[in-house]
């Protein structure tokens, strides 16, 4: 095989954002001000029971609202908004996808019982691509994404101004998957007081930043490190290539190369049927049915 290195350039973005924090901590506030600073389209698939409503007198936003989390089903609905032109999404929670009904750990549980004996290592391995197509949907989505985790909490005791011993309430890790946080470009711990600790951030301009109270004005300088760039054509871009109806099977084997190039096979798309695709399997579909569809060399019927 041969491996050819291109010079390097720098893109122009999307946010690939994740808030954590312990219940009351303000994620879903911060998520729809960074979302709607962002974006003029934002949708918020609600995994909180329409909590996110509460702020539609402050935010303009659409809204999905799920009562069931199955990998697949985020796959679906990061499909649907990106057809319906949503530039921003908000997944609040990214939490019920992992330990909610029909998330990865029921996914895993029920693949262990039916497969497995009961054995969960046999579980994994049956349910871990579907954990995979829904972070490869995520971070491949056509758009800038922010998700919300829950943290677990704990309490520890503090001098107060008085030299009094209070409990305060503080968030640990996440309720996801160990490593999770790499998936995304920023990630930032959120406290009852409503700051927000950026842990990793590939913007330096915010690395490290100990935020009060995040605004407006934090996520104009996020959209500023992520606008630094040249443009990039994204999934849509793409599927509308292959679903060009005078495409040739040439017009679609670049795309592909493009597709496998930019790390968008994973993303979701919907294609001529309205039905949810991996971008990269509807390059090959589409590849499949030209070149079944290429007219013989000597100008007979198509093969």
């Amino acid at each position: 095989m041969n491996f050819t290195f291109e010079p390097a350039t720098k893109d122009e973005a999307k946010a690939r954002i994740a808030l954590t924090g312990p219940t009351g901590s303000g994620k879903t506030y911060t998520a729809l001000t960074i979302a709607t600073t962002l974006g003029q389209t934002v949708a918020v698939i609600d995994t909180e029971r329409g909590s996110a409503s509460k702020y539609a007198d402050e935010f303009p936003f659409s809204r999905l609202n799920l009562q069931s989390f199955e990998p697949i089903t985020l796959c679906q609905a990061l499909a649907a908004a990106s057809a319906q032109g949503h530039d921003v999404v908000v997944v609040d929670s990214l939490t019920h996808f992992w330990s909610g009904t029909g998330g990865m750990l029921e996914q895993v549980d029920a693949a262990a019982k039916r497969g497995y004996g009961g054995n969960s290592f046999g579980g994994w391995k049956e349910a871990r691509p579907q954990e995979r197509q829904m972070i490869d949907a995520l971070v491949s989505y056509p758009g800038h994404v922010i998700v919300t985790m829950r943290s677990k909490t704990d309490y520890v005791i503090e001098e107060d101004q008085r030299g009094r011993k209070v409990p305060r309430k503080v968030g640990l890790k996440p309720e996801q998957r160990e490593g999770i946080e790499y998936e995304f470009d920023i990630v930032g711990d959120l406290d009852h007081e409503n700051t927000l600790v950026i842990s990793k951030s590939r913007a330096r301009t915010i690395a490290g930043r100990v935020v009060p109270k995040p605004g407006a004005e934090f996520a104009q300088e996020i959209a500023a490190w992520l606008g630094d760039g040249k443009p990039n054509p994204d999934a849509l871009h793409f599927r509308d290539l292959l679903l060009d109806q005078y495409a040739t099977l040439d017009d679609v084997a670049a795309a592909g190369a493009e597709i496998r190039k930019r790390g968008l096979f994973g993303a979701q798309v919907v294609d001529e049927h309205d039905e949810a695709i991996q971008l990269g399997e509807l390059a090959r579909r589409r590849w499949s049915e030209l070149s079944k569809a290429k007219p013989a060399v000597d100008g007979g019927e198509a093969a």
